[in-house]
């Protein structure tokens, strides 16, 4: 902290709000509860940008095209010259430019200012250039963050990062307030139906598909069943191929005679939206096909609001839905799925306590909890660097 000044200065650097990315939206969430700590000013935010214009609001202290190298090393340098004490980085191979993201070493090397890594994927067999990135920014970090347990082992192991330089804090959940699941159930429109849902972007790694074939022995069994897909298409994937994936599970739907069990909601949700499609769900599904998927802001979200969640066995999920949490059906495999939602739903009383448990840590997770943690770090990490800055005087 600057001499004479109460408050601490801390910035992050990623993907921003307008911009629909859920990096840009887990920046915001954590800036909204950083601000609301005593001990610090509203955060501020370097968006990295692709090559759409996007309007900020005025916590955006500066832009980086993703693909100008240069702005990396501008940026570097406006931030040690800045009031800025410590710098968030959010990372993911993808939003920032040259091969697998290297540019953010050009930031990164330059920065005098500390900052701390936040690890958004952790890949299991990454390849030489992914590895070396990151083993770069975590020695140059004084802290590198994940938001899962199995991922540490990974991040020492396979990465070659110090222990002491790795710490785990959950994926933080938004606190919204919400209705009961009877009344958002009668607001949507939704009474008398037993709801599962599925929430975030379409894209063909969530396997949608299984579930909606699961449909067909759930309804069944249990008519009243519903099964709500919220979210539009990855920005990435439809700029790509369209609508293809999203046509093929309307096509499933058609063709398996399951209009009244299944729908579609087409937009990005607002997190308002978000937490209702929760709270008024019975059972919550991500059938990930991915099994190394190491975390998942999705299924954060349905623990945080303790839902029934059943899910294929990618390492978040083993993680967060142990000790009897949720339920784990086999990958690619639609009766596992079936025979798992029925359970639930013929079972009142084992959802009841299924939700319970859910609810026990997904307290732990809300943001306002997850931001008090990293408000302590940032303290340590702020003092030890005018400590050290202080001795080299």
């Amino acid at each position: 902290m600057k001499k004479g000044s109460i408050k601490h200065n801390v910035a992050f650097l990623g993907t921003s709000l307008p911009r629909e990315c859920g990096l840009a939206t887990f920046s915001q969430d954590m800036m909204n509860e950083i601000e609301r700590i005593q001990d610090f000013n509203k955060p501020r935010m370097i968006a990295v940008n692709n090559n759409k214009a996007y309007v900020y609001g005025n916590q955006v202290m500066g832009q980086i095209g993703q693909q100008n190298r240069s702005d990396y090393a501008k940026t570097a340098v406006e931030l040690n010259q800045s009031n800025i004490e410590l710098l968030v980085i959010q990372h993911e191979f993808g939003i920032y430019g040259g091969e697998s993201g290297e540019y953010i070493l050009e930031l990164a090397e330059k920065l005098t200012i500390p900052f701390i890594v936040i690890f958004h994927t952790v890949l299991s067999e990454p390849s030489v250039l992914q590895l070396s990135i990151m083993k770069r920014l975590a020695d140059l970090s004084f802290k590198a963050i994940t938001m899962a347990q199995n991922k540490i082992q990974d991040l020492h192991e396979i990465y070659g990062i110090d222990r002491d330089k790795i710490e785990m804090y959950h994926h933080g959940v938004p606190v919204v307030a919400a209705e009961s699941r009877t009344e958002l159930k009668k607001r949507y429109g939704y009474s008398n139906r037993q709801i599962l849902s599925t929430f975030g972007f379409l894209s063909p790694g969530k396997g949608i598909e299984y579930a909606i074939e699961a449909m067909s022995g759930v309804a069944a069994k249990h008519p009243d069943a519903l099964y709500i897909i919220w979210g539009k298409t990855h920005p990435v994937v439809k700029q790509e191929v369209g609508e293809v994936y999203r046509q093929k599970l309307v096509d499933l739907v058609s063709r398996l005679g399951l209009e009244q069990h299944v729908a579609f909601v087409d937009r990005h949700l607002s997190q308002e939206e978000v937490v209702h499609s929760l709270v008024l769900s019975d059972i919550y599904m991500t059938p990930y096909l991915g099994k190394d998927q190491a975390v998942s802001g999705t299924l954060a979200f349905g623990i945080g609001y303790g839902r029934v969640i059943i899910s294929t066995p990618y390492r978040y999920a083993v993680e967060m839905l142990a000790d009897g949490r949720g339920l784990l059906a086999d990958f690619r495999d639609a009766v596992s799925l079936q025979n798992h939602i029925v359970n639930v739903l013929d079972h009142p009383e084992l959802k009841t306590e299924m939700e319970n448990r859910t609810l026990a840590l997904g307290s732990t997770m809300m943001w306002n909890e997850v931001a008090k943690s990293y408000a302590v770090l940032f303290r340590e990490i702020i003092a030890q660097s005018y400590a050290l800055k202080g001795s080299a005087v």
